[in-house]
């Protein structure tokens, strides 16, 4: 699995060296005049945001009549928990407070200790992944408008993307971090879809 195999790396140290790298080159180019901008990007990855988003899916599935496939919320629940049990087990504090800009607002602010000090993966990461996947995948099935299905792949490939600068350019994130978030977002998202497209039984 690839996810264990980064682990693996990010333990050995195998990134230590190219995570710094990174760091140092976006602190280099940060400018406070973009500062507001890429807090606000933040927030799309936000755990109030994304569960809104998640939730407004997983009803309307549901009052739309594909009641089973409200359970996908189960994968963004799921990937959230497994985030969590690498951040208290896995040794990766986050990069110090001199590179560091400060993140977008968030109620996980108020609980300093909700991540165990650690910031391997990136829940921002990952939880953009899910969301806006699942998003991007319900409405390319269910929507009858090429156009709207073009862009709701398009939106989300954009906010992924977004996002992945933004943790690297606010420095909240060592690069390996972010790979961790891709990775295990991925996953999540293809457990996702595959619930989602899974074969239904025929009427009788």
């Amino acid at each position: 699995m690839v996810f264990v195999g980064l682990t693996i790396a990010i333990t050995a140290g195998a990134f230590t060296d190219l995570d710094l790298q990174v760091a140092l080159a976006t602190h280099d180019a940060w400018q406070p005049s973009l500062h507001p901008l890429f807090q606000l990007i933040a927030e799309l990855g936000s755990i109030e945001l994304t569960t809104i988003l998640m939730l407004a899916l997983t009803v309307y599935l549901w009052r739309a009549g594909f009641g089973s496939d409200a359970l996908v919320f189960v994968v963004f629940i799921a990937a959230i928990a497994f985030e969590l049990f690498y951040r208290f087990n896995l040794h990766h504090p986050g990069p110090p407070r001199s590179l560091a800009e400060a993140d977008g607002p968030s109620i996980s602010e108020l609980f300093p200790g909700s991540t165990g000090g650690n910031s391997f993966p990136s829940g921002h990461m990952l939880r953009t992944v899910i969301v806006y996947g699942l998003l991007a995948f319900v409405i390319n099935r269910l929507s009858p408008s090429p156009r709207v299905r073009r862009l709701a792949v398009v939106g989300a490939i954009a906010i992924i993307v977004l996002m992945v600068f933004d943790r690297l350019y606010l420095d909240v994130h060592w690069e390996s971090d972010v790979i961790g978030g891709l990775i295990l977002g991925s996953i999540a998202l293809l457990a996702g879809t595959v619930w989602l497209d899974r074969p239904r039984k025929a009427d009788n």
